[in-house]
Parts: C-alpha cells; sequence; structure tokens
C-alpha cells in the first residue's frame, strides 16, 4: 500500500506475484487513486515484467478482501493501515520507500535509475521477508 497505488505499490504487487505466484494472495492499493506512471512500466519491463491492466485502487477497493499482513510502502499509507487496524485483525509492516516521481527534474536516466532502485529495492524485501528460493536448475 502506497499513497496513490501508481508506483511503489504497483511495483510491489507485480514482483510479489512473479515471485510467488499463487501461493501468495496480493493485492495493491493506495490510500487515493492516482493515475498510472509509465515509468512504473519501463522499470518492470526491463525485468520482462508487465502491470498488466492495472487501474489504480484506493484502501476502500479492498477493505472487504480478508488479508493477514498489509505492507505500507509510504507514511500517508502507514498511518491509513494503522487507522484500519484499529477495526480488523491485521498485521502492517512499515517499509520506509522513497518516491521515485520526484526525481522526475533530472534526465530521463537518471528518472529511470531512481524507479530501478525502488524496484531493486522492493525485489530485495519482498524475497527476504517471504523468503524466496531460486528454483533448483536441473
Amino acid at each position: 500500500m502506497c499513497g496513490q497505488n501508481v508506483i511503489r505499490s504497483v511495483m510491489a504487487e507485480v514482483l510479489a506475484r512473479h515471485y510467488f505466484g499463487r501461493s501468495l494472495y496480493v493485492a495493491s492499493a493506495g490510500v487515493r487513486p492516482g493515475e498510472n506512471d509509465p515509468f512504473v512500466a519501463a522499470a518492470l519491463d526491463e525485468l520482462g515484467l508487465d502491470m498488466g491492466k492495472h487501474r489504480p485502487h484506493s484502501l476502500e477497493d479492498l477493505e472487504d478482501l480478508n488479508f493477514d499482513l498489509i505492507v505500507t510502502l509510504a507514511p500517508e499509507a502507514h498511518h491509513a493501515a494503522l487507522e484500519l487496524t484499529r477495526r480488523l485483525p491485521l498485521e502492517v509492516e512499515y517499509w520506509p520507500t522513497m518516491d521515485p516521481s520526484l526525481a522526475h527534474g533530472g534526465s530521463r536516466e537518471q528518472v529511470m535509475d531512481a524507479y530501478r532502485a525502488v524496484r531493486d529495492g522492493l525485489v530485495d524485501r519482498i524475497r527476504d521477508r517471504f523468503r524466496y528460493a531460486a528454483p533448483a536448475r536441473v
């Protein structure tokens, strides 16, 4: 979960699905929906992944679903998740993750580097948290 469900949480959802498939139920949301960010698609494409037909969702869109854990990636999202847990028995983890859209003042490559850094950081956190082991080679 992040602020607008257009950058960090989308990347996290796509990456978690890539590494864990159906063994882990994943859905992303934001405090409020925003507009898709084309740099997210470019950063994921570098790994051979895509966002599919992702449309930004707000927290209210997912509130009726049964989750065990909410991972928040932005302070605003973390506060909203903590408020939600006052009513629902959910665990919340905060993974502070920079907003790469703040790099939009630089060159295209500088912007892409910011998105890659977020993507790669999320890969590490997701794989570590959910204990991903690469498939054995035959």
